[in-house]
C-alpha cells in the first residue's frame, strides 16, 4: 500500500515510526517544511520526503498520481481537511483523517443550537464519494477513532440497549520545566475547547451547551484516578449517532482547573481568534502567535511523565437485559512510547490507530465506499490488531448507577 502522509508534526512522525515496523505500507511524507518531512521519513530507508502546501489541491492530486498512491493520510490540523479531502477525491484514492472539517457556531444561539457542525462540509460530499466508489474514513485517530470503535464494540457485543455513550479522556501527565505546556496541538486544543460543545439526545438530535459545561468527576483506570471532566466539542458526538443507537452521546475532557483558566483568559483577550490582525504592518493570526510562543508538543517527550487514557463509557442494558456499565479504554505510558518509538504518549496514542486502520484496509478486513466513520466498521478486527501491535485495550466493568 502506497500512502501519501501529509503532515510531519508529532503525530505524523509517530505514524511513520509505527508504520515502519509493519510490512504493509510505503510512505511518501509531505510537509510544508521539507526538513520536517525528511526527519519523519528517516524512520525507514524506503520512505521518501516531499515539500507540499496542504492548501494546494492541484499539487496534492498531482503528487498522489505521480507516486501512484493508494491512500492519503491527513495528519495536518483541521484547517487543511477540506483541500486534502477534495484532492483525494479528485485523484481517486482512499482518504483518512483524524479530525474533521471545522464547525461554525450558530450566529444567534451558539449555546443552544448547532450551526455548521464538525464534518458537515465533508458529509455534504458523501454522494460524490459513493459515485466514485471510493472511501473516506474520517475521524480515525484515538478520539475520534478508537473511541468510536469502542462504541461499536459495545453495541455489537456487550449491550442490548444503550442509554449513554460517553467518551471520557483523562491523564496524569506532567511536563518538567514548564508552567504551561499542552501535550497536543494548542491550535486544535483551542478550537475544540472554546467552541460550543455538542451533545446528542435521541428525539432532540444535536444541540450545544456553553464551553466547560456539566463538570463531573470521572475515575480513570491504571492508577490515574478521579479527574474532573467537562463537555468539549468533539467529532465522536457527530459520528457515533450515525451508526450506533444510543439515547445520549457526549464527550468530556479532563482538562483541569488551571488549563480551563488559561483557555478562558485567551478567549477574553481575543487570542483564540484565527482572523488576522495587523501588528506593525504585518497581518498575523492571534492563535498562530499563541502556538508559536508555546513549545512544540512533539519536543516534550523527554520532559513528560505519566499516563494518558482514552476511552468510551457506556451505560444501558447488557445482552442479558440487566443494567450494565463499562468503560472501554486504552492507556499509554509516556516512558514506554519514548523508549520504544521516541514519541511522546499523546501523539503516539493518536498515531497508532490510523496505522491499524490502514493495515485493515490493505488486507480487506475493512472496506467500504462513501464517507464512513470508524463505528461503521467491524470492531473486532481493529481491536485484535491493536493488541497485536503490542498496545492492548481494557474493559472496566463498573457498578451500574441510575443515570436517568
Amino acid at each position: 500500500m502506497r500512502i501519501l502522509l501529509v503532515g510531519a508534526g508529532g503525530v505524523g512522525t509517530a505514524i511513520a515510526r509505527i508504520a515502519a515496523r509493519r510490512p504493509f505500507a510505503e510512505l511518501i511524507i509531505a510537509d510544508y517544511d521539507l526538513a520536517r518531512a525528511q526527519h519523519a521519513a528517516a524512520a525507514k530507508d524506503s520512505y521518501s520526503a516531499v515539500q507540499l502546501d496542504a492548501r494546494d489541491e492541484a499539487a496534492t492530486a498531482a503528487l498522489l498520481a505521480g507516486h501512484r498512491c493508494d491512500a492519503l493520510m491527513n495528519a495536518t490540523d483541521p484547517r487543511f481537511v477540506m483541500p486534502l479531502f477534495r484532492a483525494a477525491l479528485a485523484a481517486g484514492v482512499t482518504y483518512l483523517d483524524m479530525a474533521m472539517s471545522l464547525s461554525h457556531p450558530d450566529p444567534d444561539e451558539p449555546y443552544g443550537k448547532t450551526g455548521v457542525k464538525l464534518g458537515d462540509e465533508q458529509f455534504a460530499m458523501a454522494d460524490q464519494w459513493e459515485r466514485a466508489g471510493k472511501l473516506a474514513l474520517v475521524g480515525i485517530g484515538v478520539e475520534p477513532g478508537l473511541s468510536d470503535v469502542f462504541a461499536r464494540y459495545a453495541a455489537d457485543e456487550l449491550f442490548s440497549d444503550i442509554n449513554e455513550v460517553g467518551v471520557r479522556d483523562g491523564a496524569n501527565l506532567s511536563v518538567a520545566g514548564y508552567d504551561f505546556a499542552p501535550t497536543f496541538s494548542i491550535w486544535t486544543t483551542i478550537e475544540e475547547c472554546l467552541n460550543p460543545p455538542v451533545v446528542f439526545e435521541e428525539g432532540r438530535g444535536w444541540f450545544t451547551t456553553p464551553p466547560f459545561s456539566e463538570p463531573e468527576s470521572f475515575t480513570f483506570p491504571a492508577g490515574i484516578g478521579p479527574v474532573e471532566c467537562v463537555n468539549v466539542e468533539h467529532e465522536e458526538v457527530l459520528l457515533i449517532p450515525r451508526w450506533v443507537k444510543a439515547n445520549r452521546v457526549t464527550f468530556k475532557y479532563g482538562l483541569g482547573e488551571e488549563f480551563i483558566g488559561v483557555l478562558d483568559t485567551l478567549h477574553k483577550l481575543g487570542l483564540d481568534r484565527t482572523d488576522p490582525v495587523n501588528v506593525g504592518g504585518v497581518n498575523v493570526s492571534p492563535r498562530d502567535v499563541v502556538a508559536a510562543c508555546l513549545p512544540d508538543p512533539a519536543s516534550l517527550g523527554d520532559k513528560m511523565s505519566g499516563l494518558t487514557c482514552a476511552g468510551t463509557w457506556v451505560t444501558g442494558a447488557g445482552k442479558d437485559g440487566q443494567p450494565r456499565e463499562v468503560y472501554l479504554y486504552h492507556v499509554v505510558d509516556n516512558a514506554s512510547t519514548m523508549a520504544d518509538y521516541g514519541s511522546q504518549a499523546v501523539v503516539w496514542q493518536t498515531a497508532i490507530n490510523p496505522v491499524v486502520a490502514l493495515e485493515l484496509l490493505d488486507s480487506g478486513a475493512w472496506s467500504g465506499t462513501g464517507i464512513l466513520g470508524p463505528e461503521a466498521m467491524p470492531p473486532r478486527p481493529f481491536l485484535d490488531l491493536l493488541t497485536e501491535y503490542g498496545s492492548p485495550w481494557g474493559c472496566d466493568e463498573r457498578t451500574p448507577q441510575n443515570h436517568s
